[in-house]
């Protein structure tokens, strides 16, 4: 997919009907932040929350994102964010493969406009949707590709704060490169 820049492409998701998720949306979520951004964090989907209000981590995980983001001294402001699907799955299950595959070029398009210099895959969807990988365990804190930085999704830290020193190094690390 070829945009001529964010806002035409987000124009875009806000009106997709690849999938049937669009027809459980109240709002599709394209992402927020500025273009170009040093840094792009890409979540698995988006939550009851950001479907009423179109946009990302708004919701408890989003509120433990910006205490972490505070805490590698970066300002949600500065960062660029996104989910690999922009509608809500029902009862917020995971993704499908063939979800993520109609989304994937958005994500992709997202990406190619924003020129991240580093792009933190929060979680195994996202790692998975662009590497092809998954075991954030074993992945956590690598740079792969030269640019992609593997971490937690804020979801999996709220379930066990034990992972919060982990989830804020490797955002201090994004901000370093």
């Amino acid at each position: 997919m070829n945009f001529i820049d964010i806002p035409t492409l987000h124009q875009k998701i806000c009106t997709c009907k690849l999938c049937p998720l669009s027809a459980g949306r109240k709002r599709a979520v394209p992402g927020s932040g500025p273009s170009p951004a040093q840094i792009m964090l890409v979540g698995e989907a988006p939550g009851r929350e950001e479907d009423l209000k179109g946009l990302p981590f708004v919701g408890r995980a989003g509120r433990l994102l910006d205490r972490a983001l505070a805490q590698a001294g970066l300002e949600r402001s500065d960062v660029f964010i996104t989910s690999v699907i922009k509608c809500r799955p029902p009862e917020n299950r995971k993704p499908k493969k063939g979800e993520v595959d109609l989304c994937r070029p958005y994500l992709q398009a997202q990406m190619d406009l924003v020129h991240p210099r580093i792009v933190c895959l929060m979680g195994n969807t996202a790692t998975q949707a662009v590497l092809g990988m998954q075991g954030v365990t074993t992945l956590r804190g690598q740079i792969q590709q030269g640019r992609f930085l593997v971490t937690y999704h804020p979801a999996a830290v709220l379930r066990n704060n034990n992972l919060m020193e982990e989830f804020v190094s490797d955002l201090r690390m994004a901000k370093r490169k």
